[in-house]
């Protein structure tokens, strides 16, 4: 029974408060399609500008030989960027194994390869959010 070679495919996620985005990458011509929308014209601008940072970084060279599927859910459409932003940064550290880009992802922002922890302080019982108490008075 002849084998086919098998192709060789990542699945990098990333994080950004509550919002998590899956990047599929694979051998391609360079088309990167968040939830299914070119990144050409994504939507709204700030937030495409998030998402081609790394792809900027990287150069050409590296990315226009890959194919990105990003699904990003959860958070508003700024924490679903930044989720994506890491994804495609750390699928094209892990499909390029370069120490180089890793540098240079770093020294541009460091959250596209770490992640970037912080999220929003649950509120508690007494008061309107996570800190405030309701107001007492004895007079």
């Amino acid at each position: 029974m002849p084998t086919t070679p098998t192709k060789k495919v990542l699945v990098v996620s990333g994080k950004r408060k509550t919002a998590v985005a899956r990047a599929i990458i694979k051998q391609g011509s360079g088309k990167v399609r968040i939830n299914m929308t070119p990144v050409e014209i994504y939507s709204p601008n700030i937030a495409k500008a998030k998402i081609m940072e790394p792809l900027l970084q990287a150069g050409g060279d590296v990315w226009n030989q890959l194919d990105m599927d990003v699904k990003t859910s959860g958070g508003g459409y700024m924490g679903q960027a930044e989720a994506a932003r890491t994804a495609i940064a750390n699928g094209i550290l892990k499909w390029t194994k370069s120490t180089h880009l890793r540098t240079v992802f770093s020294e541009y922002d460091r959250t596209m390869v770490a992640g970037d922890s912080r999220s929003k302080e649950t509120k508690k019982v007494g008061g309107a959010g996570a800190r405030s108490k309701e107001q007492k008075s004895y007079r």
